[in-house]
């Protein structure tokens, strides 16, 4: 497949001109050749700008979909609403919930990550990442505390089912000031586990050690910890003076202030930023009521609330945050980076993030409304306009 007349959004920046070839599964050539004779289709993409697709790291459903609860023909439908909002790869996202819960999911994500090249093209799930249950009560947000765990050894997080799938992610949220957390974060961190401090109020000094033991990034970051004192800085505080550490945000405008957005661009950086969408099954359906996580969700105007009043997760999509962020000024590379190339680094996931020669052909191409107009899965056509 031969792409042609699109603004590639590349590394080193966004460049006019060139053409981009798909062979099979990747990307075998990128210049200044219009040549298609080694192309079986070519598409022409004038006034289009080609960004590597969206890499959704926290995501609990979408569609009417929660991943609690999902079969797998269910998350393959979520897969496929996802592609339609330029995401190619996606993380289904767990609450701490019980033992049998967590079993059941996961073996609709196993079946699925194994029979997805025989699917129509969507977003591909990737693995799993648990929000908790390893997190603080004190922080707990929409999180349903009676399932929350210290930890005492190798055997509380070993019961916890992943996708027994080469190369599935596992990831998981966690609070370093739980009781054992700073063994937990070095027992994962040994068994290739993506750490990630959040729902924590844990101080400067623990927050230092738990980086020292291998946690390098935080979740949802400035939501459920602690918020910045200058007598206390905290989990807030020590997350914008780290520059090696690296925040993931929900960038709607509730979760954060448009002005927040705009200051976390200019204090961290698109280099340490990665756009998230916490979306709950409610996305993509519009307001009303949802019965999620054994409780009522209310969406009203875009916001979520439980029957505590907290919010409960978002009803964005990547493209949603990816608009936010352009309107606050970001340019085509900065959102590359924080949609793509920073969660792909998270995640391990070498062989994707950016547009290269030799790297997988996950792209979508956006109008100059912010509109997907293509997005392509592993060099497959999983949505056009």
């Amino acid at each position: 497949m031969l792409l042609r007349g699109a603004r590639l959004v590349l590394p080193q920046g966004a460049v006019q001109g060139k053409s981009l070839l798909i062979d099979s599964d990747h990307i075998s050539r990128i210049d200044d050749s219009d040549e298609s004779e080694s192309a079986g289709t070519t598409l022409s993409l004038e006034g289009l700008t080609l960004f590597p697709g969206f890499i959704d790291a926290h995501i609990h459903g979408a569609a009417g979909v929660d991943t609690m609860a999902a079969s797998t023909e269910d998350l393959h439908s979520v897969g496929l609403f996802l592609a339609s909002q330029g995401v190619t790869a996606w993380l289904p996202t767990f609450v701490p919930a019980a033992d049998d819960d967590y079993r059941r999911a996961v073996e609709a994500i196993e079946v699925l990550m194994r029979t997805q090249n025989a699917r129509p093209a969507a977003a591909r799930a990737v693995g799993i990442h648990y929000e908790g249950p390893f997190v603080s009560r004190q922080q707990c947000g929409a999180l349903h505390t009676e399932f929350f765990r210290t930890y005492a050894g190798a055997s509380d997080f070993e019961q916890l089912p992943v996708p027994q799938v080469a190369g599935a992610v596992r990831m998981i949220t966690l609070a370093p000031e739980i009781e054992g957390g700073l063994e937990l974060i070095r027992d994962l961190g040994t068994r290739e586990w993506v750490i990630s401090i959040g729902h924590t109020r844990a101080p400067i000094d623990l927050l230092d050690r738990a980086y020292a033991a291998g946690a390098h990034h935080m979740t949802h970051f400035m939501n459920a910890m602690t918020p910045l004192h200058h007598r206390s800085p905290g989990p807030v505080g020590w997350g914008l003076a780290k520059d090696d550490v690296t925040c993931d945000i929900i960038a709607d405008g509730i979760h954060l202030d448009p002005f927040i957005l705009s200051l976390l661009l200019k204090v961290k950086a698109p280099d340490r930023l990665m756009l998230i969408s916490d979306a709950i099954a409610a996305a993509g359906k519009g307001d009303g009521e949802y019965s999620i996580w054994g409780e009522t969700i209310t969406v009203k105007d875009g916001r979520t609330s439980n029957a505590r009043g907290s919010i409960a997760g978002s009803v964005i999509t990547m493209l949603d945050a990816a608009r936010m962020m352009r309107a606050l000024g970001a340019t085509p590379s900065d959102i590359a980076r924080m949609t793509s190339t920073n969660p792909a680094r998270l995640l391990r996931m070498d062989d994707r993030g950016v547009i290269e020669e030799g790297k997988r052909a996950d792209l979508v191409a956006l109008d100059d409304a912010g509109d997907v107009r293509l997005t392509i899965v592993g060099g497959r056509i999983a949505h056009q306009v």
